[in-house]
C-alpha cells in the first residue's frame, strides 16, 4: 500500500533517535519534541497502515517497529497529535492493538496486529503523532496529511454505481474474481449496481489477497468474509473485488478501481440503504472492528 507521509530522517537525526537526554518522563504538558527526548525512551519512525485523511474523525493505524525489526505489541499505546514537532498536542487518544485477519485461516506471521487510534483533525494540513505503546521504552513518532478532500469515496455520499464482477459475470470460474487460496464464494454473488438497485445495506471491500505486499495491508479478506459469515441471517451483503486487471499488477489497477478512485488497497467501505457510504477503513482493520462498524452503521 503506498503511504504518503513527511519525511522524519532529519527530525530523528535532530532528535538524537530518542537519546534520552530529557530527565523527566513523557506528560501530556510537553512538545512532542520533549515527548521524544523523554527520559529512557527510543523513539523510532512510527510505520503508518494508512494514508486518505480529510477533516473531521481519522483513524489512524501504525505500527511501532523496533530497531531489531521486532514489532512492539502492548495492548494499548497512548497518542498525542500536534501541528508541528515543536509544538504540545491538542488532542491524545488511546490506541488499540487490533488483531490483523482471522486465527487459524490466515498468514500473519509477519504482521500479527496493528496499533488504530482515532482523533479529530478539523482542517487540512500535516499533523504530528507521538505514541507510547503502555509499558514500552520504545515510542514511535510519525505524521499524516489531512487533505481538503479524501481522493476516495467520502463518507456520506453516494458510491458509484459499479458492475463489480460476479460468479456469474465470470461463468463460474473463482480464479477470475479472486486471487484467495481459500475464496469464500459468496463474497462474489452481487455486484454494487445490484446491491444499490435493490437499496440493500452491504459491505465492499477492494484488496488483492495474492499480491497485497505491504507490511501493513493485512488479510483483510479474511477478516471481510468472517465478518459475513458471523452475520449471515443479517441482512447484509458482502463483495470483494480484486484490484488489478487480469488479476496481474504489471496491468495496473482496474477499471473498478478507478471507479473509484482508489489510489491503494485494501479498502473497505459500509453502505447503507440509502445508497450512501457509512463508513470506511483503509488498510488492515480486525474482525471486532468491522463487526463493531457494521452493527452500529447497517443495523442500527
Amino acid at each position: 500500500m503506498r503511504a504518503r507521509v513527511v519525511a522524519l530522517a532529519g527530525v530523528l537525526l535532530a532528535t538524537g533517535c530518542g537519546s534520552g537526554s530529557s530527565a523527566h518522563s513523557p506528560t501530556a504538558g510537553d512538545t512532542l519534541q520533549a515527548l521524544s527526548d523523554a527520559s529512557g525512551l527510543k523513539t523510532v519512525a512510527l510505520t503508518p497502515g494508512d494514508a486518505d485523511f480529510s477533516p473531521g474523525s481519522v483513524r489512524y493505524s501504525f505500527l511501532v517497529v523496533a530497531d531489531n525489526g521486532r514489532l512492539v505489541a502492548k495492548p494499548t499505546a497512548q497518542v498525542w497529535v500536534a501541528h508541528g514537532f515543536k509544538q504540545k498536542p491538542y488532542t491524545s487518544a488511546v490506541a488499540h492493538l487490533e488483531r490483523v485477519g482471522v486465527p487459524g485461516v490466515s498468514d500473519t506471521a509477519n504482521v500479527p496486529s496493528i496499533y488504530a487510534a482515532h482523533v479529530h483533525a478539523a482542517q487540512p494540513g500535516t499533523y504530528w503523532v507521538f505514541a507510547k505503546p503502555k509499558g514500552s521504552s520504545i515510542a514511535g513518532l510519525g505524521n499524516f496529511v489531512v487533505r481538503k478532500t479524501s481522493y476516495s469515496p467520502e463518507v456520506g455520499a453516494r458510491p458509484p454505481d459499479s458492475s463489480t464482477p460476479t460468479l456469474a459475470s465470470a461463468h463460474g470460474r473463482i480464479a477470475v474474481v479472486s486471487t484467495s487460496p481459500h475464496p469464500d464464494r459468496a463474497l462474489y454473488t452481487h455486484s454494487v449496481s445490484q446491491e444499490l438497485a435493490a437499496h440493500r445495506p452491504f459491505v465492499i471491500t477492494f484488496a488483492t489477497p495474492k499480491f497485497c505486499t505491504s507490511r501493513t495491508c493485512g488479510p483483510v479478506v479474511d477478516v471481510v468474509s468472517r465478518v459475513r459469515r458471523q452475520l449471515v441471517r443479517s441482512g447484509i451483503d458482502f463483495i470483494h473485488v480484486e484490484v488489478y486487471k487480469n488479476n496481474n499488477p504489471a496491468d495496473g489497477y482496474n477499471r473498478w478501481m478507478k471507479q473509484w478512485g482508489l489510489e491503494s488497497e485494501p479498502w473497505v467501505f459500509l453502505v447503507g440503504r440509502d445508497g450512501r457510504i457509512k463508513a470506511k477503513f483503509e488498510g488492515a482493520l480486525s474482525v471486532g472492528e468491522l463487526r463493531s462498524a457494521v452493527a452500529s452503521q447497517l443495523l442500527g
